[in-house]
């Protein structure tokens, strides 16, 4: 009944025009890596409200919620695990890493990963064994390796970025956009904070990447640096 509630209040803030462009920003096409993906029309700020408001929802019912066919319903659910996360004792938080792991395959777009694989994953590894991350990074399914490295983006921000470097290696040659998306978007994150650590990778891997991967990477530098890097002359 409360997962009925829920849903009952998502449809009635529903934008039917909105949700049509969702469907085609998220490649919801046959053959295309959302497909048959459904949309309600809500935007994220409306889903972190909500969030709040059932931020004491109960994990069995969160994952109720996860499993729904709307794409917003699973983004809310990720949204309240990461609100039960982060004042959760030592065992709720074990509790929340493995059911999001377990069901991982819900996690299923871009976004749903880059909203939650930070906190239910990174931060859950932060002082833990991180082999996990390679692993997930040798899946054949696209959104475990996005989890990976966007799992990494949590020890950027403490500093540490041997796991992004760690993973990068293991995706410079992925044939998938979205994953060239993130690793660059990664590297470029590491940049921000130590830019001659990352350059350092770069010089190492570059003539590697794929373009896209690349462009993401060195989108900060000084103009001449990145024509540098796309022209293939750095020494």
């Amino acid at each position: 009944m409360v997962i009925s509630a829920i849903q009952g209040e998502l449809e009635s803030l529903a934008d039917s025009a909105h949700a049509a462009i969702l469907q085609r920003f998220f490649k919801t096409g046959p053959g295309e890596y959302g497909e048959g993906d459904r949309f309600r029309g809500l935007r994220v700020p409306v889903l972190r409200k909500v969030a709040r408001k059932y931020r004491h929802l109960p994990l069995t019912a969160t994952v109720s919620l996860l499993q729904s066919a709307f794409h917003e319903d699973r983004l809310l659910a990720l949204l309240i695990m990461i609100q039960r996360y982060y004042p959760g004792d030592a065992a709720l938080r074990g509790e929340i890493h493995r059911l999001y792991l377990k069901h991982r395959g819900l996690v299923n777009n871009w976004d749903l990963v880059d909203a939650s694989a930070p906190h239910l994953l990174g931060h859950y590894l932060r002082d833990r064994p991180k082999d996990l991350l390679p692993r997930l990074a040798a899946s054949r399914v696209l959104w475990d390796r996005r989890m990976a490295i966007i799992a990494t983006l949590d020890f950027i921000r403490q500093g540490n970025y041997d796991e992004t470097f760690r993973v990068a290696r293991l995706l410079v040659e992925d044939p998938e956009d979205l994953i060239h998306k993130a690793v660059g978007w990664m590297l470029r994150e590491v940049g921000k904070r130590e830019a001659a650590v990352a350059e350092a990778f770069l010089q190492a891997h570059y003539r590697l990447m794929p373009r896209t991967m690349l462009r993401y990477a060195i989108e900060r530098l000084p103009e001449a640096r990145r024509q540098a890097y796309l022209k293939g002359t750095v020494a």
